[in-house]
């Protein structure tokens, strides 16, 4: 009878809490939408690929290829910019009879699908010139036979063949691939690590910040502190200065973790990966204050994970968003992950520098400035004088 008894007092409790009911069940629901919504949507690679003194046929076999875009370039140089730029995946260029395709290789699977569509459209450009060929010899060797006696016509069928032989090894060019980034092993994990190395600075960060100041205000410190005359930016500013140092040294373990240990190859600067990630880590540290202010526990608290963390991991850029709805990718952009991601993309793997970043690094900042603002205003709630 006991045991029925406590049963139902938790039960009241729980069905009294309405926050905990919603996320319990609404959480998952949403959490399996977003799942549908971007695994159905991202089912295709679109790249684009710059030529170079490549034949017409081969051109126009490679654009019809589905999910390829060709761009025709009159030199070399003007084709690297491009891929620079980002406006181009590969730059595909012929020499005599040699092909060569550079890759950026930032994204191994539009590398991948780059080879399948060139070689593709190589083989079908090579079949109808032996097509041609053949039909040419054949035309020329019915046209002779009726003029011929039996020993020649042998003889011409014989040089015929030899011919269509020697058209099929000449039909079979060198291809070289060379890469910006990487190598032919890099794969799809090498692509993530940007993206996931930012993730694990904010949620670790964003965890401990809204768990410790959400223990100061159920234990009574933060109420105490705000019976004071100091200033709610104060007491802010002081949260965030001493979790901030933490997440100094946690930002720099953990991007020195992964670029060390896993053994990743960077390109740019990795003091300026550690710059970008510091300025994430300081969102999530006011991000995780901000909603600290909402929890009543622990437990509310970790309810929230599933809310805020799991669909920036979505949106951030680690499944390719090309071919998605233009409105799935208008909710990326109210993810600071995405910012970050791409800001030590560019770093890593083309080696850019911090002034590249200019417009992704003011979004940190306005993400900052904005939930430190809200996290003043919040405590005005939690000031009883």
């Amino acid at each position: 009878m006991r045991t029925i008894a406590i049963m139902n007092r938790v039960i009241k409790e729980l069905l009294r809490d309405k926050r905990t009911l919603a996320l319990m069940f609404l959480a998952p629901i949403l959490i399996l939408w977003l799942m549908s919504v971007i695994f159905t949507a991202n089912s295709t690679t679109n790249v684009n690929v710059g030529t170079v003194a490549i034949s017409s046929s081969v051109s126009t076999n490679l654009n019809q290829v589905k999910h390829v875009n060709v761009k025709h370039y009159q030199s070399t140089k003007t084709a690297r910019k491009a891929l620079k730029d980002d406006k181009i995946d590969a730059i595909i260029h012929k020499s005599g009879n040699d092909y060569t395709i550079t890759h950026a290789n930032t994204d191994s699977s539009k590398t991948s699908a780059v080879k399948m569509a060139f070689r593709s459209a190589l083989v079908a450009a090579n079949v109808k010139t032996m097509k041609t060929q053949l039909g040419a010899a054949k035309a020329t060797i019915n046209k002779l036979q009726k003029m011929l006696p039996v020993q020649a016509q042998q003889k011409l069928r014989a040089q015929s063949q030899g011919q269509v032989s020697a058209s099929k090894q000449s039909a079979s060019p060198k291809i070289t691939n060379h890469y910006v980034y990487g190598d032919s092993s890099t794969g799809f994990f090498d692509k993530m690590l940007p993206i996931l190395m930012g993730f694990f600075v904010f949620f670790f960060v964003f965890l401990i910040s809204g768990m410790a100041l959400l223990k100061e205000r159920t234990s009574g410190t933060l109420s105490r502190l705000l019976a004071t005359p100091v200033k709610r930016s104060e007491i802010v500013f002081g949260y965030m200065a001493s979790y901030g140092i933490l997440a100094v040294f946690q930002t720099i373990l953990i991007v020195v973790a992964t670029i060390w240990l896993l053994g990743v190859e960077v390109v740019g600067s990795v003091f300026n990966i550690i710059i970008i990630n510091l300025i994430l880590a300081l969102v999530a540290l006011a991000f995780g204050i901000l909603l600290s202010t909402f929890a009543n526990s622990e437990f509310q608290m970790m309810q929230f994970i599933p809310l805020v963390v799991i669909p920036q991991v979505f949106f951030s850029g680690i499944i390719p968003m090309d071919s998605m709805a233009s409105w799935i990718k208008d909710i990326s952009y109210v993810i600071p992950i995405k910012y970050s991601g791409d800001a030590v993309t560019g770093i890593m793997m083309q080696g850019k520098n911090l002034t590249s970043f200019g417009l992704d690094i003011g979004v940190l900042l306005i993400f900052l400035v904005v939930l430190t603002i809200l996290n003043v205003v919040g405590l005005k709630r939690y000031r009883k004088v």
